[in-house]
């Protein structure tokens, strides 16, 4: 079974598409978002350590074996500095044969962790195969590289052996074959129309359940557009340009990153707003609501995406945030974030949270940080509670200290799209 080709509702078949009033603005940094990026750069690199010394047979890795590994863990410092910050979760010791050698091995405290997030990846085993399918139902093919994948595992909340023990598990799901291009690639086994149903579909269902007359019901009935939620920054919304040209935006039909895009016309408008729903629904499909735009580049041909596609990140900044933070390019998705904070959080989220409230504790004592460990196997096994509740108290004022900060986007009529989309 494939997709549903695109067909034109009766709305859609009157609605004339005029040209819609383009305002350009300028990039901004948003400090906020920033924070949360640069935060979760850490978490990340330290968390693909961890992964890495679990999969190797000798149970520690060597500084040798990480020394080339700062840009892929996305890290600023040196992988062996950035190690040695957190000594709760990573042993150093000497090589058993080649004692210059730094070695380092998980504490007792990181091992817990581990286990506890490989419990959780089974107890929600049938919430990653959805997400697995629905992010290959999108594409064209139905069929993605592993080595696309990969760089996704942390972003989409996939076990680290997702590409052989998942496959296994569910042989009428997925399938692991050579693409055309000759890669080892993972195949979607059948179409499934239950998971066919977008994230900005389901929140407009939920939100009409008690209203007959509600945006989503028209929308079923190809009575009216599905708007996306904005965000506007202060002094920003309230333009009159801008303003019109996100009426005009919203107005034009919704199309299903799910449905067959072949038919409709790459440089049109509806184009355009079907760009915007795949990539709203990708960035809704992640853990963050966020991810690198290098790796939705490695996907572009798949998810029939425009060359350019990165410009729609600026284009609409009520949507999108482009973050040029620790030295990458992240994109978020902005209704995923209130003040700050996550929305909407997965349990493998609160778990990294914990994992996380390690990593600080090693940080910010140091020294001490070694003597706290059996204080934080306790964590592990009673919960965090109080501990959580003391760190959300600190980042509350962090973040109402960065909000004061936030800047404003500018019109701007100047060509603003700089983004060379090379990274």
């Amino acid at each position: 079974h494939n997709p549903r080709p695109y067909e034109a509702t009766n709305l859609q078949q009157q609605f004339e598409y005029g040209s819609l009033v383009k305002v350009r603005l300028k990039w901004v940094k948003n400090k906020t978002l920033d924070h949360v990026i640069d935060t979760h750069t850490d978490l990340k690199a330290a968390s693909l350590l961890k992964d890495a010394i679990s999969r190797s047979s000798a149970g520690f890795i060597t500084s040798k074996s990480i020394a080339d590994s700062q840009k892929l863990l996305g890290l600023t410092v040196p992988t062996l500095r950035f190690i040695r910050r957190y000594p709760t979760l990573f042993e150093e010791f000497p090589h058993p044969r080649y004692p210059s050698l730094p070695c380092f091995r998980l504490t007792n405290v990181a091992k817990t962790l581990h286990n506890l997030e490989l419990s959780l990846h089974q107890t929600h085993e049938a919430d990653t195969v959805q997400r697995l399918c629905r992010i290959l139902m999108m594409t064209k093919s139905k069929i993605l590289p592993l080595q696309s994948l990969h760089p996704l595992k942390w972003d989409l909340g996939l076990p680290d052996d997702f590409d052989r023990n998942l496959v296994k598990k569910f042989p009428d799901h997925f399938q692991v074959v050579k693409g055309t291009n000759g890669l080892l690639s993972l195949k979607l086994h059948q179409w499934r129309e239950e998971f066919a149903v977008s994230e900005l579909q389901k929140s407009n269902e939920n939100g009409d359940l008690a209203n007959p007359n509600g945006e989503y019901r028209q929308f079923k009935r190809g009575q009216t557009a599905l708007a996306f939620p904005m965000g506007f920054p202060r002094g920003y919304g309230a333009q009159k340009k801008v303003k019109a040209w996100m009426e005009e935006f919203q107005k034009l039909p919704y199309i299903s990153p799910y449905e067959d895009s072949t038919g409709i016309d790459p440089n049109s408008e509806l184009m355009e707003k079907r760009v915007v729903g795949v990539l709203h629904e990708f960035l809704a499909l992640t853990m963050y609501k966020k991810t690198k735009r290098n790796y939705l580049r490695s996907l572009r041909e798949e998810l029939n995406l425009p060359h350019k596609f990165t410009r729609i990140f600026t284009r609409y900044p009520g949507i999108f945030y482009l973050s040029l933070k620790c030295k990458t390019t992240t994109v978020a998705l902005k209704e995923g974030y209130r003040r700050g904070r996550l929305v909407d959080r997965h349990p493998i989220l609160r778990l990294r949270e914990k994992f996380y409230y390690v990593m600080r504790t090693g940080l910010v004592y140091r020294n001490k940080g070694l003597d706290m460990i059996p204080q934080l196997d306790n964590l592990c096994n009673d919960g965090v509670e109080g501990m959580e509740q003391e760190e959300s108290e600190e980042e509350e004022e962090e973040q109402e200290e960065l909000e004061t900060e936030d800047d404003c986007y500018e019109e701007d009529t100047s060509e603003a799209e700089t983004d060379s989309d090379e990274d």
